[in-house]
């Protein structure tokens, strides 16, 4: 058999290091999406880096999140239980340690907003704070949640309100303008940044878009235009 490059059964891999595994194991699912989780308990705002974000479905339009189990004090869970609402906030790449900051295990009590120097927005509708800086965010409502077989949890939220606006880096005109007459949004352009393994942080570059893929028709690279 051909050389497929370092092997490692299930039992290399549950003999790593702690540490060691987590990372591998986090950096082989890829690049991820990186938000910021924004809770309430109506009395202090929390705020959390996440990678875990998954789409579920368009129609209603879902998106899930998996947290892992409650063993220690968590405030994010905590407020959803509570509120049943949250924000997903996308993470600019020129404050990505803003970011990462939140992940940091401060007192309960503490809004990790003031800590790291990002500013808590609310719309009208909604009780959950946005990331003001942020270029994407999105207001969810808890539809389903339960706990997997590794005792992490997965919250599915069904997205309530999205506001697609300039951030402290991007201007509104920028931000409009990324989003193509077909729905897409450009991601790259808004300057959203991706996350792999544990604690490294990119930024994007576009290889191609391609148009919606037949049995025996040649691909081609989609047309894309922005409204």
């Amino acid at each position: 058999m051909a050389d497929s490059g370092t092997h490692f059964s299930l039992q290399d891999i549950n003999a790593l290091p702690q540490r060691y595994r987590a990372n591998f194991v986090n950096s082989l699912s890829g690049f991820k999406s990186s938000s910021l989780l924004g809770t309430t308990d109506g009395r202090v705002n929390n705020l959390a880096i996440f990678s875990s974000v998954v789409h579920v479905g368009a129609n209603p339009p879902l998106l899930g999140i998996i947290m892992r189990p409650h063993t220690a004090q968590r405030d994010s869970l905590t407020n959803i239980k509570q509120q049943g609402m949250f924000t997903l906030n996308h993470v600019h790449t020129s404050w990505t340690d803003k970011a990462h900051q939140t992940s940091a295990r401060y007192d309960n009590g503490v809004s990790e907003f003031d800590e790291v120097g990002l500013t808590p927005w609310f719309s009208q509708n909604f009780s959950a704070p946005y990331v003001k800086e942020s270029a994407i965010k999105m207001g969810l409502k808890v539809e389903q949640h339960f706990t997997l077989c590794n005792q992490t949890e997965m919250i599915i939220g069904e997205i309530q309100e999205v506001f697609i606006a300039g951030s402290s880096t991007t201007g509104d005109d920028i931000a409009k303008s990324a989003i193509a007459e077909d729905g897409y949004i450009d991601l790259e352009s808004l300057q959203t940044s991706c996350i792999s393994g544990l604690d490294t942080y990119h930024s994007t570059q576009k290889i191609a878009q391609y148009a919606y893929a037949k049995p025996d028709v040649p691909l081609t690279q989609a047309s894309v235009t922005k409204k």
